[in-house]
């Protein structure tokens, strides 16, 4: 590559032609306190104690003269006056065409025992944003494989989406479904806070499966044990692999389970550093993590960054303060819920409190009749049922909801999909008309698997309905 004089001139502007060395005056609890000329943060740093392995660290605090790391490995063998060295003032990783089809830790480096990238170069963890004035339109839709999605929460080329949910299901399988079976060019899974055992199963059971083509795949994964800053860091490594496909001209899928223990890890560091508490005790600097990474992702002037997030409901409490600062951040948001699992119905999305906020923009008119018609429909089945358990409805009373008990067993059809199952978008569309024409329950035609059921409710409602007072039943 040839290089002017303008550019070479800026290169040794810019090159580093010291090298900073300083000692550590502190270990307390996670993290190293030190002195260390010309400090700055996110630098990353090299601690290395007499007689041990070496230990990188990342600059994350400045406190008058001393130097705040938090380190990113295993912290024995520490002791006041052990040598700190300043090894780069901006965190960098080395991305590649190489990095796909492997499986990487926090710093990029590839974990699955199959000999190191090839062929990288350097680029920054911590990139600007696009300008927002020059961030391409939303204007095509992306193929995630999954059938509720396509058809009732369409999501675009570019867009962010938050899955919320609680623990248990079904969103790492959701998530594999997806990283499966979406359309794009190259899919970025980040698996954030999980336990060890989960990263292997991930691997092997939703992505290495026969059939499915994994080379477009990179895997980006720091465990639960591993230190709050490697977490962390983890989270810009997938965003920064990411960006650098998009810049390629690619398609990219970034996934990221889960950005609530991102936060968390945010939020470790923050208190660790003497960060007030604010909301729920989290830091302010908790919720700044949200914009910095999600703001990365869209489309450019090259390729784009369709990018989903999972995020941690506890008790299904859709009030919890990182749900919600990710709810306000994203494009729409997809609900998982335990009741529907518990029921049988995979993938668990609530249909009724999931909302993609592009969709009517990206869809034609017939295909915003039917996600429409499916929801009015699923939405008085829901009003029905509660009636029903309660004794208070006699069918024919309102036909609205009489006609919505008798296409459920469709309707829940069509929300249910096995794993393996790749159902593309024009499929969806023909799924979707089928399920709002199905027969009723009236009709000996009607084969679903919730009309025994439904009948006997009735049955069940006519006979209490019609019992006189006073008389038992």
């Amino acid at each position: 590559m040839s290089l002017d004089l303008e550019s070479i001139t800026t290169s040794i502007e810019e090159a580093e032609t010291f090298r900073y060395v300083g000692r550590v005056t502190r270990v307390v609890g996670m993290l190293v306190e030190g002195v260390l000329p010309c400090a700055r943060i996110g630098a990353t740093c090299r601690i290395e104690p007499p007689g041990a392995s070496a230990v990188l660290a990342e600059v994350v605090g400045l406190k008058e003269d001393r130097v705040i790391l938090m380190p990113l490995g295993n912290r024995q063998g520490l002791s006041v006056g052990t040598r700190i060295t300043m090894t780069a003032a901006d965190a960098t990783i080395a991305v590649g065409r190489s990095c796909l089809g492997r499986v990487l830790n926090g710093m990029g480096e590839p974990i699955d025992g199959a000999g190191p990238l090839r062929d990288t170069r350097p680029v920054p963890l911590i990139a600007p944003p696009i300008n927002p004035l020059k961030r391409r339109g939303i204007e095509k839709t992306i193929d995630l494989g999954v059938k509720a999605i396509n058809g009732l929460l369409t999501l675009g080329e570019g867009q962010r989406v938050a899955v919320l949910a609680g623990t248990g299901v079904g969103k790492s399988t959701l998530m594999g479904m997806i990283a499966r079976n979406s359309d794009a060019d190259v899919a970025v899974v980040a698996l954030i806070g999980e336990r060890g055992r989960e990263v292997q199963e991930f691997v092997d059971e939703e992505l290495r499966v026969a059939g499915v083509d994994t080379s477009r795949v990179v895997v980006v994964a720091a465990t639960s044990d591993e230190s709050p800053a490697l977490r962390l860091r983890a989270a810009y490594t997938a965003t920064a692999i990411a960006e650098f496909f998009r810049d390629c001209g690619d398609r990219v899928l970034l996934l990221m389970d889960s950005l609530t223990r991102v936060v968390m890890a945010q939020r470790e560091i923050g208190l660790s550093v003497g960060e007030p508490p604010a909301t729920r005790g989290y830091p302010p600097s908790a919720f700044a993590v949200i914009p910095q990474l999600l703001e990365r992702t869209g489309l450019n002037d090259r390729g784009s960054i369709t990018a989903i997030y999972t995020a941690l409901i506890e008790t299904e409490d859709f009030d919890d303060p990182v749900a919600d600062a990710v709810r306000g951040t994203t494009d729409g948001h997809i609900v998982l819920s335990r009741r529907l699992a518990e029921a049988g119905q995979y993938p668990a999305i609530d249909v009724s409190r999931s909302l993609s906020r592009l969709m009517n923009h990206l869809v034609d008119t017939e295909h915003q009749r039917l996600a429409r018609r499916f929801r009015t429909l699923l939405t008085n089945y829901e009003a029905a049922d509660e009636l029903i358990s309660l004794g208070a409805y006699r069918q024919g009373t309102n036909p609205t909801y009489d006609q919505a008990l008798e296409r459920i067993g469709s309707l829940r059809a069509f929300l249910s999909q096995s794993p393996e199952q790749a159902i593309s978008l024009e499929e969806t569309l023909t799924e979707l008309r089928a399920s709002l024409e199905a027969p009723s329950l009236d009709s000996p035609r009607a084969a679903n698997p919730f009309r025994r059921e439904l009948s006997g409710a009735y049955a069940r409602n006519q006979e209490i309905l019609s019992t006189p007072a006073g008389e038992s039943r």
